[in-house]
């Protein structure tokens, strides 16, 4: 794939995650000063994982790595725009969640009960490993926005 396909594709990624992430801002009723600042997130986060895939890295370690980024974003303008980060952290990483994967393993699962006997074992297992896929990318998510803050934000000693 040459470089301006890739930008192409990059763009049209980012463009489609940041109205994703614009609609759930809307719908956590998100403060309007902010919509723009979490469209511009979520779009970014989204962006970020598809570059990593473009390198070989699973999907998992791949969503891992841009909620990382998310969270360290959220704590900047957190700090920044005097608001809680939370806002920021749950917009931006909305569009990384595993929405196929998780339809992918229910069909399988709804799948095996119409099968043939030879076809179970091959469905079970689609549906495990898609399940297993989905349970990884959401706790990716989770550690990604929760560490940054957990690791590098410091609490004020009481006096």
């Amino acid at each position: 794939m040459n470089p301006i396909e890739m930008l192409s594709l990059l763009v049209q990624d980012a463009f489609w995650a940041g109205l994703a992430a614009l609609g759930f801002a809307i719908l956590f009723n998100t403060p309007p000063k902010y919509l723009l600042v979490c469209t511009s997130v979520g779009a970014f986060s989204h962006a970020l994982r598809f570059l990593i895939l473009q390198f070989g890295v699973p999907i998992e370690f791949a969503t891992l790595g841009a909620a990382v980024v998310v969270g360290f974003i959220a704590m900047y303008l957190a700090r920044r725009l005097h608001s809680p980060a939370t806002i920021f952290a749950v917009v931006g990483v909305i569009p990384m969640i595993p929405g196929s994967f998780a339809y992918r393993t229910m069909l399988s699962v709804v799948s095996i009960a119409s099968a043939a006997p030879d076809q179970t074992a091959a469905l079970l297992t689609e549906a495990s490993t898609n399940a297993i896929k989905t349970g990884l990318i959401l706790a990716a998510l989770g550690i990604g926005i929760a560490a940054p803050p957990l690791l590098f934000q410091r609490e004020k000693p009481v006096v």
